[in-house]
């Protein structure tokens, strides 16, 4: 049993964590967030330091764990990363690859990334993300990725292993062959996958998965996860103890944020016992809600295929008498996909998300609008979020195996209900309904995830290379950049229903207020 705030909560398993992060949500729900910042109501801002401190608690926040934090007499070699010299190296690594001229390719250890880009000069204007009541500027500076030219772990005596958690994304694949690719270019001999998950850690029956570049070679051109996933797992104090005997000194976890709150559990874990081990998260979450990140892998892939869906429905709906087309994406907490979808698509007259709510019935319902819709087009397609609507169907005490709550079909719903409706209307109507869900998950990643894919494996690797544990990798203002695992799994990313994408779907689909 363990405290968490004023609850006691029993450890298990690594599916704790995901209550324990779930719980945490619920302790910050009333906690207002800026730009994935939380907005200290402590600060004085009549006090005219308060920017400077403000600033201070920061950098203090989003510094990122270093080995030296724990080992302080570390000391860094040369790095094994460079691109001028490709010739394969000797067994000596600490020289470094031999070039007869000074590489200029790495990340200095002081370079930033400014996290908040727009200034707003009101608090009124569209998606104002402010910290004081006057939108006060404040510089917000994290850490940018890349190589160093110093490495903390001599690559003859790494050995790295890969893990898949959670469900299937588009760019699981692509993500496992970039690391590969790039620990070998580091030197890296030993390189393992843990199969089905953190279940791998503890199921005798699962053998670790060598892995070299020739395993990996082709594997992006197939969707799905080469590792295989699972939800849950052993106890997180199951797992370091599995990392000791099998000799593994780096871990790459690719997962969403139950999977990283897992990652962070590991990291403190590792250094409560003073083990050299860099634990390294890549979010992948194709609901794109992880904070502070403009983009997750697998977003733009499910947003592309979401449009064959959503045409499909156009055409049965637009081809029928009184048809109406209902497509269900995914977005448990967030409707990023739904709203990319509709507005990418031109084709959808009603989205609907789980961060705007909505009635069915009544004179500013949706059914009022898709009369509406019939008599004045002949047709109709809505594109609804699977977590949107949740509040008006029955609710299930169900959870799966990594505690979510299961939901119930709010596309199958407002099919019914619209059915319903119409006939009692008397007026006929065909209604269709498509859930492509798993028709997207199990896609290969398209171009666009290819290349954020491709970049997220490097950067872990090189993260991993320069002494650092308990990150993750993002994109942040098209730059790649190292945050605290903790700074971005504090709650879900949701769309802000006055910010200006938000607005331009609206304006796409002409859709009114539904409540």
């Amino acid at each position: 049993m363990i405290m968490y705030g004023k609850k006691k909560i029993r450890v298990s398993t690594v599916d704790v964590l995901l209550v324990q992060y779930r719980y945490e949500c619920l302790l910050r729900k009333s906690v207002r967030v800026v730009a994935g910042i939380k907005h200290n109501r402590d600060i004085d801002f009549s006090d005219p330091d308060w920017k400077s401190k403000f600033q201070s608690d920061f950098e203090k926040r989003f510094a990122i764990p270093h080995i030296t934090d724990v080992f302080p007499d570390a000391v860094p070699i040369p790095s094994t990363f460079c691109l001028k010299m490709r010739t394969p190296v000797i067994e000596d690594f600490a020289g470094g690859y031999p070039s007869d001229e000074e590489w200029h390719g790495y990340i200095n250890n002081n370079d930033r990334v400014l996290l908040k880009t727009i200034y707003y000069s009101s608090p009124t204007s569209a998606g104002a993300e402010c910290i004081d009541p006057n939108c006060t500027w404040v510089e917000q500076w994290v850490h940018r990725a890349g190589p160093r030219e110093k490495i903390y772990f001599k690559p003859e005596e790494v050995k790295a292993a890969i893990v898949t958690c959670g469900g299937l994304c588009p760019g699981l694949n692509d993500v496992i062959r970039q690391i590969v690719i790039t620990l070998e270019i580091y030197g890296v001999k030993k390189i393992v996958g843990i199969p089905y998950g953190y279940r791998g850690f503890s199921d005798k029956e699962l053998a670790e998965m060598p892995l070299s570049r020739k395993v990996v070679q082709n594997v992006h051109l197939s969707g799905g996860s080469l590792l295989g996933v699972s939800r849950g797992g052993p106890s997180v104090s199951e797992i370091v103890d599995n990392l000791q005997e099998r000799g593994i000194n780096m871990l790459f976890v690719l997962g969403g944020n139950g999977t990283h709150a897992g990652a962070d559990a590991i990291h403190t874990e590792c250094r409560k016992r003073q083990l050299r081990v860099a634990i390294v998260g890549v979010p992948k979450t194709i609901d794109n809600d992880i904070l502070l990140m403009d983009k997750t892998f697998g977003f733009d892939t499910a947003v592309e295929e979401a449009q064959r869906a959503i045409n499909s429905a156009y055409i049965e709906a637009h081809s029928a008498y009184h048809g109406i087309g209902i497509v269900k994406l995914m977005g448990r907490s967030s409707g990023f996909i739904a709203m990319h979808a509709s507005l990418a698509s031109g084709q959808i007259d009603i989205c609907l998300i789980p961060e705007v709510p909505f009635q069915i019935h009544g004179p500013h319902g949706i059914l009022h609008h898709l009369k509406y819709l019939i008599e004045t087009k002949g047709s109709a397609v809505v594109c609804v979020a699977e977590g949107a609507g949740q509040n008006l169907i029955q609710k299930t005490n169900a959870k799966d195996a990594s505690g979510n709550v299961v939901f119930g079909d709010i596309g199958v719903h407002i099919q019914q209900e619209t059915k319903k409706h119409f006939k009692e209307l008397g007026v006929p109507v065909d209604v269709k309904y498509i859930d492509p869900t798993y028709m997207i998950r199990a896609c290969r990643a398209n171009a666009s995830d290819g290349i954020l894919c491709a970049v997220l494996g490097q950067n872990a690797v090189h993260g991993a290379f320069a002494g650092y544990s308990g990150i993750t990798i993002g994109i942040c203002n098209t730059h790649y950049v190292y945050l605290p695992i903790p700074e971005v799994i504090s709650h879900s990313r949701l769309v802000d229903p006055n910010s200006r994408m938000w607005h331009r779907c609206l304006t796409s689909t002409g859709q009114p207020d539904f409540i």
